[in-house]
């Protein structure tokens, strides 16, 4: 117990001698790595309908590919895209749920939660924002425990064919 308050008054010691710049200097910022990018299948959408939260759709995920610097392998088939669409079709909220298998056999377990907004934007024009935070559950003993110990986001590539759907994922540094 003394050591997890040790630990606590430590962490809150440096950010509060880090909390001291605004706004934060440029070697503050966090930074992003490119990390993997996933060529996802997907399968026929289905809605449950209106629900009490909102309209409810469901996105099988069903098979595709990935690769990065550090890792490469295929989506394994039977995930979904669990999606919450408000009553006035602006905003979704998104979770996909799903596994991924390494070329050389490791599965690593993926939990991807996000958001898209749909707005008039600048000038009338439509915009969408559309960004996500997937986390990793790869064995700890594993070379992929790495995932395990960060934070990523990630965004759809603006080109994406008809039943797939591309994620650019990056490391936040």
């Amino acid at each position: 117990m003394k050591k997890l308050l040790f630990i606590i008054a430590l962490v809150l010691t440096v950010a509060a001698a880090s909390a001291q710049s605004y706004p934060p200097k440029d070697e503050e910022t966090p930074r992003l790595t490119f990390a993997m990018q996933l060529n996802v299948t997907l399968g026929e959408t289905y809605s449950v309908g209106q629900t009490a939260h909102g309209k409810r759709i469901v996105i099988p995920i069903t098979g595709g590919t990935f690769e990065g610097p550090a890792l490469k392998g295929t989506i394994v088939n039977g995930g979904a895209d669990y999606q919450l669409a408000s009553a006035d079709g602006r905003r979704t909220e998104l979770e996909a749920i799903y596994s991924i298998r390494t070329d050389d056999g490791v599965y690593i377990h993926v939990r991807n939660r996000g958001l898209i907004a749909f707005d008039a934007g600048r000038e009338g024009q439509p915009s969408v924002y559309f960004k996500a935070a997937p986390r990793f559950e790869a064995p700890a003993d594993s070379r992929y425990a790495w995932l395990n110990d960060a934070l990523f986001v990630c965004a759809p590539a603006p080109w994406s064919a008809p039943g797939t759907i591309v994620l650019n994922v990056w490391k936040v540094e």
